[in-house]
This record gives C-alpha cells, sequence and structure tokens, in this order.
C-alpha cells in the first residue's frame, strides 16, 4: 500500500472500540453562552477561542479516560462542521468575497452563518433525518477550491501535545458537494457534482498534509451515500475513492455511512482501496452472510455501528454481542462504533434528576453510550462481565384507554368540505386583504420571559403571578403587530421554551429532561423530549393564552399548535411503539385542541409539521407507505375543522415531487413553506397545478440576523404573485421569531408589510386599466 502500511501495523485489531463524533456545546452549554457573548460585543474573540480549545481538548482527555482505543478528532466547530469543511476547501460562495477581504477570518466565518446588511447567510437546511440543521454550502460553475489546513493541523498539534492520537472527521467530497446547492448565480442546468474532480484535488493535498503531520486514520463521512442517489452518483462515489485511494502519501481512510444504509453505494466502496469503512448497523442492520458477499469488503477493517448515535435508550448488549461475534467470524478486522457521531443526543444521563428512575434506567446518553461501546468491545475478547445486566421491563408504554378512544374516533371519521366550498366561507368570515401578512407563531424569548419562567419553576412567583405577567407580554407583541400592520396576529408564543418541548410537557406519555441539551444549529440548542409511552391530553393546551390575545384585537389571531409527525420526529421514541399509532394519538389530542379553540372563537389554527421531510425513508421503496400514514394523521387532527375555520400548516421545503404531492394530500387551506431562497420549486409545483391551495413560500430566514430591505421582499414576493396570482399568495417570514432580536425583527416585519403594500396597490392599479 502506498506510503502507509506501518500506520496499519501498529493499530490494536484487538477491543478496538471508537465513535464517529461527540457533543460539542460543553457540559454546561459553555460554547452557546461564549458564542452569544462574542456575537453581542460583551467578550473578546480570545475568550470565544479559548472556550473552544477548552471543550476539544476536554473531550479528548474524556474520550482516551473511558477507555476508547481511537479518538475522534475535528469534530468540534464554533457553527456547523460542514460549514467548517466547504471552508477548509476554500469553498466561498462569490457573493461573499468583499466581505472575506474586509474582515478578518472570524467574523467573516460567522458572516456566512447568520449574515450581515446586504449579504444573507446561507441557507438553513436539516442534515437527514436528524434534529441537526447545517449551512447548506452554494457552489456554482466557476467555483474555486483552495485547501487551508492550517486549523486541522493545529488542532493535530495540540493533542499530541496531549499524547493523544487523533482521526480528523471530514465531510467527504461526494456529500459535502451533494448536500449543497447550486448558487443563484450558477449557470442553467448546474450540478454541484460536476466540480468533484477540481475538488478532490484538494482532498488529495490535505491527505499529504495530514501523512506529514503523523495522522494514521482520517475519517471521510458520506451521510449523503446513505441516501438514493443515482447510478451516476455511486459511480462517481467509487472513482473518488479510488482516486484518494491511490496518493501516494496519505493516512489511512475511514469512509462512513452514517444515519441509514450505504445500499448500492456499499459495493460501490468495498471494491476500491480504502482501508476501512464505518457502517449504521441500527438503522441499517444487515445480515451478516450478506454483508460476507460483498465483493472487497472482507478486505475492509468494518466499524460496526451497534451503538444508535441518534437516540438514547440503553442498548441490549447481550443480543449485540451475540451479533458482533457473528460479524467478527467474516470480518476479523472489527471496530467496534456508533451508527453515527453522538452530537445529536445529550451528554450526561448522571445530570438527570428528576425523571422517573424506572425510565432513567433505561437511558443512556452519549457518555453512557462511549460506555456500552468500550464495554462490548472487551466484551468480545473476556465475554460479558458480571456488571452487565438485562435491559430493565419498560412497563407502562401501552394504555388501553387512550387506544380505545383513538380508535373509535378513526373509525367515525368524515372528509371535509371540499375546499373550493370552504374558501369561500373562510373569505367571508375573515374578510382579508389579497396578499396577507402574518407571522408564523412564535416571537422573541427576551431575557425577562426567561427569568419569568424560571421564577415560577423555582417557586420565587406563584401561577397567578406568572399568568399575569404572561397577559402583558402578549398584549405588547398584539400591539406591535398591529402596529407593524400585520393583517393576521399571533400571541407570540410567550409561554412556551420550545415548541415541541412544550406540547411535550403538557402531554402524558413524554418526559423532559433538566440538562438533555443538543445542538440544533449554531448557539440554538433543544432539549427533545422523550417519547415513553401512549399519548395523552389531560386538558387544553394553548386555549388560555390564545383566547385571551383574541379579546384584544379584531384582527384575527392565529393559534399554532404542533403536528403528529414533527411531535414524533423532534423527540426521542421508544423502539417498541410504532410510531404511526403514536402519531394518530398525538393527532387526536391536535383534534381536541382545535375543537376547544373553535368554541371560543378562533378562526385561524396552524398545526406545523415542518418534520415531515425528516422522517421520509431515505430509498423509495418504504416511502409511499409513510407518506400514506404521515399525511392521514394530519387530516385526521384536522378534519373536524369546521369549513369557515382555515387550517394552516408550515412545512420545511423539498423539491422532491412525492413531497409536493403529499403536502397537495394534507388538504391544509394555507401551506406556509420554509422556501427562502429556494423559492423556484414551489413556484413551479404551484405552476404545474401540483398544489393548488394558498401558499406562504417564506420570503426571509427568520433564523439569521440579516434584516432583509423592501426591495429583495418585493422581488421575491412578486415571483410567486406572477406565477400563483395575487389571491393565493402570503407574505411571511419562513419560520418562527423566537430567536431574533426586537430590533432585527421590528424592521424585517415592516419591509415585509411594506413590501406586500406595494404589490396590492400595483394590483390594484392593474385591476382599474
Amino acid at each position: 500500500m502506498p506510503g502507509h502500511s506501518d500506520s496499519i501495523a501498529h493499530l490494536d485489531r484487538t477491543r478496538a472500540s471508537s465513535v464517529l463524533g461527540y457533543p460539542r456545546i460543553g457540559p454546561h452549554r459553555e460554547l452557546k453562552r461564549a458564542l452569544e457573548s462574542y456575537w453581542h460585543g460583551d467578550s473578546p474573540a480570545a475568550e470565544l477561542l479559548a472556550t473552544g480549545r477548552q471543550i476539544q481538548e476536554s473531550t479528548w482527555l474524556e474520550l482516551k479516560a473511558m477507555g476508547l482505543t481511537q479518538i475522534p478528532g475535528k469534530t468540534f466547530s464554533f457553527y456547523d462542521h460542514i460549514l467548517d469543511d466547504a471552508l477548509l476547501f476554500g469553498a466561498v460562495p462569490h457573493r461573499f468575497k468583499p466581505l472575506q477581504e474586509e474582515l478578518d477570518p472570524l467574523d467573516f466565518y460567522f458572516a456566512i452563518a447568520r449574515g450581515k446588511p446586504e449579504y444573507p447567510p446561507l441557507e438553513l437546511a436539516k442534515l437527514q433525518g436528524t434534529t441537526y440543521h447545517y449551512r447548506q454550502p452554494e457552489f456554482e460553475d466557476t467555483s474555486h477550491f483552495e485547501l487551508d489546513a492550517q486549523s486541522v493541523l493545529d488542532e493535530i498539534d495540540r493533542a499530541h501535545a496531549l499524547g493523544i492520537e487523533v482521526r480528523p472527521v471530514i465531510t467527504g467530497p461526494l456529500s459535502l458537494l451533494l448536500l449543497g446547492k447550486s448558487a443563484e448565480t450558477a449557470a442553467n442546468n448546474f450540478k454541484p457534482i460536476i466540480l468533484l474532480d477540481r475538488l478532490l484535488t484538494e482532498y488529495v493535498k490535505l491527505l499529504e498534509a495530514l501523512a506529514k503531520r503523523g495522522v494514521v486514520c482520517v475519517q471521510f463521512d458520506e451521510p449523503a451515500m446513505t441516501m438514493e442517489r443515482t447510478d451516476f452518483e455511486i459511480k462517481r462515489f467509487r472513482e473518488a475513492y479510488q482516486m484518494l485511494a491511490d496518493s501516494a502519501l496519505r493516512p489511512r481512510i475511514l469512509v462512513t455511512g452514517p444515519y441509514g444504509d450505504f445500499g448500492d453505494a456499499l459495493e460501490a466502496i468495498a471494491a476500491t482501496n480504502v482501508e476501512a469503512v464505518a457502517l449504521d448497523l441500527v438503522h441499517g442492520r444487515h445480515d451478516v452472510e450478506e454483508l460476507a458477499a460483498v465483493p472487497g469488503l472482507r478486505r475492509k477493517r468494518i466499524y460496526a455501528g451497534v451503538i444508535d448515535g441518534q437516540n438514547i435508550w440503553r442498548n441490549d448488549k447481550f443480543a449485540t454481542l451475540d451479533y458482533l461475534k457473528k460479524l467478527r467470524e467474516k470480518f476479523p478486522d472489527l471496530v467496534v462504533s456508533t451508527s453515527s457521531t453522538l452530537l445529536h443526543v445529550p451528554l450526561d444521563v448522571l445530570t438527570e434528576t428528576d425523571l422517573d428512575p424506572a425510565l432513567d434506567d433505561t437511558l443512556a446518553f452519549a457518555k453512557q453510550k462511549v460506555a456500552e461501546v468500550v464495554s462490548l468491545a472487551n466484551a468480545l475478547e473476556d465475554g460479558p462481565t458480571k456488571r452487565w445486566r438485562p435491559l430493565p421491563e419498560r412497563e407502562g408504554a401501552f394504555r388501553e384507554d387512550v387506544r380505545k378512544v383513538v380508535e373509535a374516533a378513526r373509525a367515525a371519521r368524515s372528509e371535509r368540505m371540499p375546499y373550493a366550498e370552504r374558501s369561500v366561507l373562510q373569505a367571508e368570515r375573515l374578510q382579508l386583504p389579497v396578499l396577507p401578512t402574518s407571522t408564523l407563531g412564535s416571537f422573541p424569548q427576551t431575557p425577562q420571559i426567561q427569568r419569568a419562567r424560571k421564577d415560577l419553576g423555582e417557586g420565587r412567583v406563584n401561577y397567578e403571578e406568572y399568568s399575569q405577567y404572561l397577559r402583558e407580554e402578549i398584549e405588547k407583541v398584539i400591539r406591535l403587530q398591529e402596529d407593524i400592520g400585520l393583517d393576521v396576529l399571533v400571541h407570540g408564543e410567550v409561554e412556551r421554551n420550545d415548541m415541541v418541548q412544550y406540547f411535550a410537557e403538557l402531554m402524558e406519555g413524554f418526559a423532559v429532561t433538566q440538562n438533555g441539551w443538543v445542538q440544533s444549529y449554531g448557539s440554538r440548542c433543544v432539549r427533545p423530549p422523550i417519547l415513553h409511552g401512549d399519548v395523552k391530553r389531560p386538558r387544553p393546551m394553548t386555549l388560555e393564552w390564545n383566547a385571551y390575545a383574541q379579546t384584544l384585537t379584531e384582527k384575527p389571531v392565529r393559534a399554532t399548535l404542533t403536528g403528529p409527525v414533527t411531535m414524533l420526529a423532534r423527540s426521542f421514541w421508544r423502539e417498541d411503539l410504532a410510531p404511526e399509532e403514536v402519531a394518530y394519538q398525538v393527532a387526536y389530542a391536535v383534534r381536541e385542541e382545535i375543537a376547544d379553540l373553535e368554541a371560543e372563537g378562533m378562526a385561524i389554527v396552524q398545526v406545523d409539521e415542518p418534520s415531515i421531510r425528516e422522517l421520509l425513508p431515505r430509498r423509495g421503496a418504504d416511502r409511499a407507505q409513510y407518506l400514506d400514514w404521515a399525511v392521514d394523521t394530519f387530516r385526521f387532527a384536522t378534519e373536524a375543522a369546521k369549513p369557515d375555520t382555515q387550517i394552516h400548516t408550515h412545512m420545511s421545503y423539498s423539491s422532491l415531487q412525492v413531497m409536493t404531492e403529499a403536502i397537495e394530500g394534507l388538504d391544509a387551506d394555507v401551506t406556509c413553506i420554509v422556501a427562502t431562497r429556494s423559492i423556484d420549486w414551489v413556484l413551479e409545483a404551484l405552476d404545474d397545478h401540483t398544489l393548488t391551495r394558498q401558499v406562504a413560500p417564506g420570503v426571509y430566514e427568520s433564523r439569521s440576523a440579516f434584516v432583509p430591505d423592501i426591495d429583495l421582499l418585493h422581488r421575491r414576493l412578486r415571483k410567486a404573485v406572477d406565477t400563483l396570482g395575487i389571491e393565493r399568495v402570503w407574505a411571511v417570514p419562513d419560520g418562527g421569531l423566537k430567536t431574533r432580536h426586537m430590533w432585527q425583527l421590528e424592521p424585517a416585519l415592516r419591509n415585509m408589510v411594506a413590501a406586500a403594500h406595494r404589490l396590492r396597490r400595483a394590483a390594484a392599479k392593474d385591476a382599474q386599466g
């Protein structure tokens, strides 16, 4: 093998254990606090950089102390690792070039991630089926790549100084391009994969630089290759890694396929000369004989991803050990590992003191998962230790009373009045102007609101005092929206922490954590609920606040609920609960909530389902079955609404035809779509009549500090109006505004309203002839 056989020889082939990545926000969310302090100008860059180094180095030392034989490196990021890797190879979009010359590297990095005046940030996209968002690299036919590996090499030097050999983790070349997007300035029919050969030249340079620094192994993550891929993409996958494997000077190469099954791409990577392949054996568990039959695979070191990197339940180590023994018979060079990075799970279950002990005993967060990996690797040599114990019985998951009520409601279902008929009734009731303006629910969670919630939890105020404070905040939100000139108002969700967590706290069958933080993007962290049993709504969840808000204004106030699939997708759920059954239970709770809201006179209800796309199976065979029940649970939740109640939903974008058909199948009256800078596919779907209802393609990114001007918003709205007609379009941001500051929110909304008014005036002028 070219230039690296000695490196292979000294690697321990027994008790081999590793993980594919690790949480990076710090035990107490130190990264979040350091980032926000720097962004607000309260601390210098040196302090932020020091926090980053401390988190990195303490992670390496902790993983080594826990007994891992291989430590992943370059798993830390100040915002997003995929953005880091795009910049590692010099993939700077042309529109940001002027900023590169005037800002220091750290501020330039944050400008790309968060935006600046005149410079919208890279688009935020979900990483396939996870709760994590990444900044989507932009490419065009003139994109230039140039490796700048100094930060990676500096990290390796720091690890070596601590006596730790790290395996750098880099996004693989196929995924870096396939997870990216074509820039608005790209040529027609341009696809980023066209740039692969150009990019590979820089990957070869990286391999050489790492080898010269003494790196033994480099990890290339290829999550895009566990999605459905074309024959051409698979062919390019094989060619790319054959080229990298043929490099004259390099470390050994590990290629990972997290979040699913490599499918046909497995045979392609097995045919190359890379030394190691990591398999997700949780979401793509293979029969050992079938794996062994893949040509060339038995020559590889196999990283067996048997510990779930995306869920928080304890592993059945006895069953897993039996599988690993069978696997090692065919693949003697075996490393026990996780199915993906542990970025997607909380850090340590031992910090949870309020969970039911019976539930707590079944959980494993990142630290516990590392211990499971090490324990299984040792057991392959020595057998189970006396401390091993079977999984405890999981009692209380199934409730006959819940299931009977939901089954009866499903048996008595009926269709809503056809859209063409009910839309007339809704227009008469609401009396909205053409091109209505609104937001999607949440307003900023100010420090004062957060403090009030904390005071309630710690007993410094009683519920009546807390309620009075929230009513005052709701009135401020209503008055601000009236002053801005929005047509449909919201109460601001001032009582909610995270949208999914809020509803989980109010429904039986869910548990919430104190410290189970998981990074969503940048400094944004969430605490996914734990779905451990059948779901029931004991009492109304949003009625008090929405009904109060409606008493404050003559304009319609829209109530916002979280849909059934999103409640599942953004929770950790038990594998022994059929997801579709639980989704119908959540849908029944939403159905009851809508009825209560209608009884109080609410005329518009939004049921958010941004996560339907996230749970879509990675390949076509199972997609139709999934979408059947996912769409039907939404209809079950909303079909009993009165004809003159307008039902809205909020969806993440997807250009897949199967998803636009699913959106139509929801039968919502208005669909709000995250489509800020990917609006063309929405308009095409609408233009070809795949979508026939009213649509609100989000016209600016709600999760960015960038404040769009009137002209930009006018251009985006004009695109939609020209395609659909002004009577079918709404003007909204592309998501909730919880993470924004008022000084960002107010001018952005005022500009959006002004752009909508400009279009209304033009339409009225055209109508007059």
